[in-house]
């Protein structure tokens, strides 16, 4: 009875905190004439945005615009956590090799990026890439231009929607072997699926074929690829330079850390679990494979979700540029509409899901591998 009248009493104080803070706020609002509402998020906005992967019109409300601010961000962060993890990951596995000059090399990587704040990098990367050729001038490499206008590569001749399923469509063809492969619905054991990772792979695939057939125009092409006409450059996807800047920086910087993850999830592999492998007769690749990648990526993925939280919240940094992430339109919308309080509320509720999402999928992945009964378990 104790112990539950203290945390009563504890709870309601933070109550009152948060109430009396409520109230507090609000009556400094009305002595200045101001009201606290959400009923801004319904009226235009009057402005544009320079990049958003829906479409958009100063004429649209503010809430379209915080959709279209949170979609940039997740585009912004998965980006960058993908190639994160693959500069990371090569770096890690060069830290961890016998080769003295792959170590030399993974070793002087993280000590230099590691160490550079990313907001440096971000400047660094956006000056360089805006001081890349104009258009006319373009390096090319097939149908692929680099500008100081950004990145012009071929896109399927499809409209948003379309290719928004298409890009579902080969995710899926990527996540369903895969879940197949685990699930425990299916009757049939887990190693003798592989007919049905198949299908449903190559099912993936041809829809997303059917769709990129279908959904073009007339006869038209399959890609649309970009072209220069005249001073510039039309047709294909233009890559910001603003988005790829950041993508770099992001990639760069956040490998650095994710090397030093993935070094450290091999060091806490036992050498005695790798020298049983070779006792047993396993080769090289089957030691990797079987033993210690497992093992390593139980000790690894803890910390790895943090850094993947923390790369996340990196994605503010877009504001520096210019890249309308959720953070900068948040700030345009406070600048626009005086709603001060409400914009930066949607700010932290937004973040507050994308991350706790993030957390929570990661904390699902670490409880399915992990190990019972030993001591990797959480």
């Amino acid at each position: 009875m104790r112990n539950a009248l203290l945390q009563l009493l504890f709870v309601g104080s933070l109550a009152v905190v948060v109430v009396a803070g409520i109230l507090t706020a609000w009556q400094n609002l009305t002595a200045q004439g101001l009201s606290f509402g959400f009923d801004f998020l319904f009226r235009s906005t009057g402005w544009d945005l320079n990049f958003s992967l829906l479409p958009v019109t100063a004429n649209d409300p503010y809430w379209w615009y915080f959709l279209c601010g949170i979609l940039n961000t997740l585009f912004l962060g998965v980006s960058g956590l993908i190639l994160a993890t693959i500069v990371g990951g090569i770096v890690g596995f060069a830290r961890t090799s016998s080769n003295e000059t792959a170590q030399l090399l993974g070793r002087t990587y993280v000590d230099i990026f590691r160490n550079i704040p990313l907001i440096l990098q971000v400047f660094f990367w956006y000056a360089i890439i805006t001081h890349l050729p104009v258009p006319r001038n373009a390096y090319r490499a097939g149908d692929v231009f680099l500008t100081s206008r950004g990145l012009y590569v071929p896109i399927p001749n499809v409209g948003g929607a379309l290719l928004a399923a298409i890009i579902l469509a080969l995710v899926a063809a990527c996540v369903l072997p895969i879940w197949i492969g685990r699930t425990k619905y299916l009757r049939r054991p887990q190693g003798s699926r592989l007919d049905l990772q198949w299908a449903a792979a190559g099912a993936a695939l041809l829809c997303a074929l059917a769709i990129l057939l279908l959904g073009r125009p007339a006869d038209g092409p399959v890609l649309n690829y970009p072209v220069l006409q005249g001073l510039n450059l039309r047709g294909g996807l233009r890559i910001s330079p603003e988005f790829t800047a950041l993508v770099i920086a992001i990639a760069i910087y956040g490998g650095s850390y994710i090397a030093e993850i993935v070094r450290g999830g091999f060091k806490a592999v036992g050498k005695g679990q790798i020298e049983a492998a070779q006792s047993l007769g396993l080769r090289p690749w089957q030691t990797f494979s079987r033993i210690r990648f497992p093992l390593a990526l139980r000790a690894m993925l803890p910390i790895l979700a943090n850094q993947y939280v923390w790369l996340m919240k990196a994605t503010t940094m877009g504001i520096a540029v210019g890249f309308t992430d959720f953070f900068m339109i948040v700030a345009l919308a406070i600048n626009h509409s005086g709603r001060t309080l409400e914009s930066i509320g949607i700010l932290m509720a937004g973040f507050l899901a994308i991350n706790l999402s993030l957390a929570a999928v990661f904390n699902r992945i670490n409880r399915a591998i992990a190990l019972k009964g030993n001591q990797l378990r959480g």
